[in-house]
């Protein structure tokens, strides 16, 4: 009996060994950020080395959505023409999707792509549009006239007939095309218009806020952007205002903090309407994300933390907001006689880690 219970206990302890283990381990991170070079598109990881070679044909960068990203393909057949960038342009391009080694995985065949979302992509097929799985598989047939929304909830919207309405993974109709506009399900409620006023509706259909406001923005950490006349404040997802409209323009929260604007100046509030970065700056900045927001200070993009300290000081052209993986795209603009602008990603400390080749 004895030999019995200390077995068990060794297994008990070797077992809970594994799962601290497992718990513990840092978790790899392997996302990818888009890149172009001489007009392809490729992919660095997050300390600049190219993991995908730029050989993609896309207008726009791609990023990755649940480890597949969108890329464009030319059949590679002669037109006699020379593009910008020196090489022969291809008779028409479709698109495909690619896994984080670059594999096609779902063979380009696609007049137009979305990103992945909840397991679905949004797919052109000649002139209507419809769904795919992340196998290539067919899931919603290519019906619909216009393009639709990613999902979101479990629904997506999309225009039927020139109204909008929402459909589930299945393709069935789930809230009837009744609406001027639609976006997508934040936070179980979507913002729908009729007649130029908006409000919410839920995954039923059901409206839960009147449709009252001239502009109006999705819930994003419990609140919801909206104008009252010609101030803008924030309500609760019972329609009650949160923090009074008192501003002359703002912006939707991300983590924790929304920018804002009084007069000619612009700073950020929390989540209780208190001014928390001072209003301060000229133009308006970016959006919180990773802790970092971006302002244009004299003309150049820089980065400030949530306690308003810059801590990347301003010296780029053009920014973006930090991405998931600790990385924002910047650019400087090329010489005058050159022309353009060459873009780059830096990480959090305002290292430079990839720079486009001159």
């Amino acid at each position: 009996m004895e030999i019995k219970i200390v077995t068990t206990f060794v297994v008990c302890i070797v077992l809970l060994a594994v799962i601290l283990f497992v718990a513990c381990r840092p978790k790899k991170d392997d996302r990818l950020f888009p890149i172009e070079v001489k007009g392809q598109m490729g992919y660095i990881d997050k300390t600049g080395k190219v993991v995908i070679e730029p050989q993609f044909d896309n207008a726009e960068l791609e990023w990755f959505s649940e480890e597949l990203a969108g890329v464009m393909i030319g059949d590679k057949l002669d037109t006699g023409k020379v593009n910008q960038y020196g090489r022969v342009a291809s008779k028409y391009t479709k698109w495909g999707y690619i896994n984080g080694k670059g594999e096609i995985v779902i063979k380009a065949q696609f007049d137009d792509g979305g990103k992945f979302s909840e397991g679905l992509a949004l797919v052109k097929v000649g002139d209507k549009y419809g769904y795919i799985d992340k196998t290539g598989k067919t899931v919603i047939e290519p019906q619909f006239d216009a393009a639709g929304g990613n999902f979101s909830d479990g629904l997506a919207y999309m225009n039927i007939g020139g109204k909008f309405g929402y459909i589930d993974k299945t393709g069935n109709i789930a809230i009837k095309p009744q609406f001027d506009d639609g976006w997508s399900f934040s936070e179980g409620l979507a913002i729908v218009k009729i007649d130029g006023k908006g409000g919410f509706i839920d995954k039923t259909g059901k409206t839960v806020i009147e449709l009252q406001y001239e502009d109006i923005g999705e819930f994003s950490d419990g609140l919801a952007l909206v104008k009252i006349g010609d101030k803008y404040g924030y309500i609760d997802k019972t329609g009650k205002t949160a923090i009074a409209p008192q501003f002359d323009d703002a912006w939707v929260f991300s983590e924790g903090l929304a920018l804002v604007k009084i007069g000619t100046k612009h700073g950020y509030i929390d989540q209780t309407g208190k001014i928390v970065i001072n209003l301060q700056f000229d133009i308006p900045g970016g959006n919180f994300s990773e802790g970092l927001a971006y302002i244009k200070i004299d003309g150049k993009f820089g980065f400030i933390d949530k306690t308003g300290k810059i801590v990347i000081k301003p010296q780029y052209d053009h920014i973006g907001e930090f991405s998931e993986g600790g990385l924002a795209r910047m650019g400087m603009n090329r010489d005058v006689k050159v022309g353009g602008v060459r873009f780059g990603y830096i990480n959090k400390s305002g290292k430079m880690v990839w720079m486009e080749p001159e």
